[in-house]
């Protein structure tokens, strides 16, 4: 697989983890669409394991969602600003406390967030509270599966 295909298959990842924090888009599924062209493009044991486990990843990730509570970030002071301090946060912690560091990253950055919007730290984290309680951890969940499949990818590209 060429240097090209190799960046265009990140790029569509990227793409699916932006997409994750943004109504609509179906981010998990660029995701998965992203590992699958890889895949189909580097015909190694390796790259089909990575789709093996990242289409039953996604799998698990959608039951775990359907039991979650709807979202309804909507309704609570969610906004396009506070999903990139809640992706950054999560991605930083994805890789700076690898794997488990995206679920307390995601959720300081929506803190960080809410203190500099709302001023004081009982304000930050009564919104953290009401935003994970109304759709936060549908977001959360989905977004820590696609930096889970993300980090195979990256590790079989690198390592593999």
């Amino acid at each position: 697989m060429g240097a090209w295909e190799l960046l265009l298959a990140g790029l569509v990842i990227v793409l699916g983890l932006c997409g994750v924090l943004v109504p609509g888009v179906p981010g998990s599924w660029l995701v998965w669409a992203g590992i699958l062209w890889w895949a189909l493009q580097d015909r190694r044991p390796l790259a089909w394991a990575v789709l093996v486990g990242a289409t039953v990843i996604l799998f698990v990730s959608q039951v775990v969602r359907w039991a979650l509570p709807p979202r309804r970030l909507r309704e609570t002071a969610a906004t396009p600003e506070m999903a990139v301090y809640a992706g950054l946060g999560a991605f930083l912690g994805f890789f700076l406390v690898p794997v488990v560091g995206a679920i307390p990253g995601f959720m300081a950055g929506i803190y960080l967030h809410e203190r500099l919007r709302l001023g004081g730290h009982g304000e930050a984290l009564a919104a953290l509270r009401t935003i994970m309680r109304s759709g936060g951890t549908s977001v959360l969940t989905e977004l820590f599966t696609c930096l889970l499949i993300l980090g195979a990818w990256l590790g079989a590209v690198i390592w593999g």
